[in-house]
């Protein structure tokens, strides 16, 4: 049973739920993004596998996930940024956001998402649990893909994108 942190509006720990009831009740809970650019200032997007229990095969940042009930946000994006994508950076923090989406199959998406960055030129070896392909893209072609096919990204990802461009300037 994988358990998310749940958090207040302000990001203070509040209690602990089964990660797939939290998604059920739309609780708030802790998440993390993580965004990697090559030294050609390109984005790895993953496509989300489709066995996925939300949001299959949509295209989305490098990795996201949930850090486990105690773990720091940062140590659980460097390791799911491993687990994921096979792949190591040094990661910075960027910001935090909260988010709510419903889905189609009665999952609700409720979020405090921390967003980190890191740069490397590595070579993805992707988990097929969490990714079927991946990209790298420069932001300007993100930025037209997403216009022209929204449906094809997350709802967290084109936030982070669209919602937060000016504070993802510094690294792209």
């Amino acid at each position: 049973m994988i358990e998310v942190q749940l958090v207040d509006n302000q990001d203070n720990p509040i209690g602990v739920m089964e990660k797939i009831l939290a998604h059920q009740k739309g609780e708030l809970h802790r998440a993390l993004s993580v965004l990697i650019l090559n030294s050609n200032n390109e984005l790895l997007l993953q496509r989300r596998a489709l066995g996925k229990y939300h949001s299959p095969g949509l295209w989305t940042n490098t990795c996201c996930s949930h850090p486990y009930p105690g773990e720091d946000s940062f140590e659980a994006a460097k390791r799911r940024l491993q687990e994921e994508m096979g792949m190591s950076a040094d990661l910075n923090f960027v910001f935090k956001f909260q988010y709510k989406c419903d889905f189609d199959n009665g999952l609700i998406e409720h979020e405090l998402d921390h967003v980190f960055i890191g740069v490397t030129d590595d070579t993805p070896h992707i988990n097929t649990d969490e990714a079927m392909a991946f990209s790298w893209v420069s932001i300007e072609n993100l930025e037209e893909s997403m216009k022209k096919n929204p449906n094809d990204y997350t709802f967290w990802f084109k936030i982070i994108i669209q919602d937060y461009r000016n504070k993802l300037k510094a690294y792209i």
